[in-house]
């Protein structure tokens, strides 16, 4: 109960997952576990590894990061072949068991295939009950193993045309890696609102969520997988298929505000340069005064030094974080819980006694972080404590990937600003302006409107249909259709 109550409560929104994927190379693997290892911030709940050796396919899965579990010789050993593909979880369906944990494998009539997912399908649960009442075995809770079934499923003669036909099936934002044999697959969902992009090796292709994995190998960046788009890589060509009707592109607009590595590239620009303008327009939309820009680290910290720049004011670390808090405190006990936000951030009293603080964060979800830091602050000796979050209000939940909280626990959708600047006990508190968030990205208006990115965060107009009735416990619904419930 303590485990479940504490996790439901985390006040982040949480990364999705990361995945990865290399062809005709010696070193798949261990090329594969360093781009993980890049890939770390977006999912730390398990990992694994898929390897295929021209016959046989190899695999291993974990639980925790990927440098604690592909860091010895003998276990990348087992996994032989020139091609591999991996994935980083963090959940958003599925129970935490080692059966959920990716890359899932299974063989088809047409041979072994292994699956990497990022994202979350919107109608999982409905096409999930549809094929138990057809037959079908599912060994796991999470959506990803209904793209496994459906492919499994086809009847088509080449695996290349059992995977259309199996996304053509499914709904949401999606990007997938898969492995057939000697063939590198990539698949974007139609509006692209999970990343992809495509890297090369000397004569390998890689796969990735981000950049920063192809630059921890050395691969050159080559394009984002389009919106939409199916490549795949056979006899060291890139392919690329568009079997989805056109869409204007929508990528999740949290890429740039938070789960994107500072230094991944995004449409051209580092993540880290997109977070800086958010400050930078932050600070133009603001007329408080203040003595010092405090960032929340590490989320807040290039918004906050944009701000200060734009504003002239000085930048310090206010507050401390401790990097070395592993997951082990993600289950505390009631006694170490209590001692809250401390067991990753302290306060700097030298830098911020008797000062007027302008706090800095990137987002603002249910509070509950933000109020202790502001406590803590004044505790400290803070003379005045004023919030400033680099992004608009979060008033509605994510369906695409992302772990955010039901509309009823997002603090924005239920309160107004000053009612929450009451409850985080802040002298003042101001968001980043959604019109504003556009202009510091570079989108000029066209029509008298900024081209749209998948904002739903903040405005409620989902790009695609919520299928499934989800009714805040997705989990349990998946459960029971795999064991043929009709509850």
């Amino acid at each position: 109960m303590l485990k479940k109550k504490f996790k439901k409560y985390n006040p982040k929104i949480k990364e999705e997952c990361g995945v990865f994927g290399i062809s005709n190379n010696s070193d798949a693997a261990t090329l594969t576990a360093l781009g993980l290892h890049a890939l770390q911030h977006r999912g730390q709940e398990g990992c694994g590894i898929v390897s295929f050796d021209g016959e046989k396919y190899h695999s291993e899965k974990r639980f925790g990061l990927v440098g604690d579990n592909f860091n010895k010789e003998k276990v990348l050993n087992r996994l032989q072949g020139r091609f591999a593909i991996g994935h980083n979880r963090y959940s958003t369906t599925g129970g935490t068991t080692i059966r959920n944990v990716q890359p899932f494998f299974a063989d088809t009539n047409a041979g072994g295939i292994g699956v990497s997912h990022n994202g979350n399908l919107t109608n999982a649960i409905t096409l999930r009950a549809k094929l138990v009442n057809d037959g079908a075995i599912f060994h796991t809770t999470s959506d990803t193993e209904t793209i496994v079934q459906l492919i499994a499923k086809s009847k088509r003669k080449k695996t290349i045309d059992k995977i259309i036909e199996a996304i053509f099936q499914i709904q949401g934002g999606y990007a997938l890696v898969m492995l057939t044999q000697n063939i590198l697959v990539g698949v974007r969902d139609p509006f692209g609102i999970r990343p992809l992009v495509i890297g090369k090796l000397k004569n390998s292709y890689v796969l990735a969520s981000e950049t920063c994995a192809l630059d921890i190998i050395g691969a050159k960046f080559i394009r984002e997988v389009e919106n939409g788009e199916i490549v795949y890589i056979e006899n060291d060509k890139l392919n690329s298929l568009k079997p989805f009707p056109a869409k204007k592109v929508r990528p999740c607009i949290f890429e740039y505000i938070y789960f994107s590595r500072p230094d991944s590239i995004l449409n051209g620009k580092t993540a880290y340069e997109y977070r800086k303008n958010f400050g930078h327009q932050l600070a133009l939309e603001d007329d408080i005064k203040g003595d010092l820009v405090v960032p929340v680290p590490d989320s807040g910290n290039a918004a906050a030094l944009g701000y200060a720049q734009q504003k002239k004011i000085n930048f310090d670390l206010g507050l401390i974080r401790n990097h070395y808090v592993g997951r082990t405190f993600i289950e505390p006990s009631q006694k170490i819980r209590s001692l809250g936000v401390k067991l990753k951030l302290n306060s700097n009293l030298s830098v911020i006694k008797n000062k007027r603080i302008i706090l800095i964060d990137d987002s603002l979800v249910r509070g509950t972080t933000s109020y202790k830091i502001v406590k803590m602050l004044y505790d400290s000796g803070a003379k005045e404590v004023h919030m400033r979050i680099a992004s608009p209000e979060i008033k509605y939940p994510d369906f695409y990937g992302v772990d955010t909280p039901t509309k009823k626990e997002l603090l924005a959708a239920n309160k107004t600003v000053e009612e929450i600047r009451e409850f985080i006990n802040a002298q003042s508190l101001k968001y980043l302006s959604i019109n504003g968030l556009y202009k510091a990205m570079g989108f000029e208006k066209r029509n008298n409107e900024y081209p749209q990115l998948t904002d739903h965060y903040f405005t409620g107009e989902y790009p695609v249909k919520i299928i499934d009735q989800l009714g805040g416990d997705k989990v349990t619904q998946l459960s029971l259709l795999s064991t043929g419930s009709d509850s």
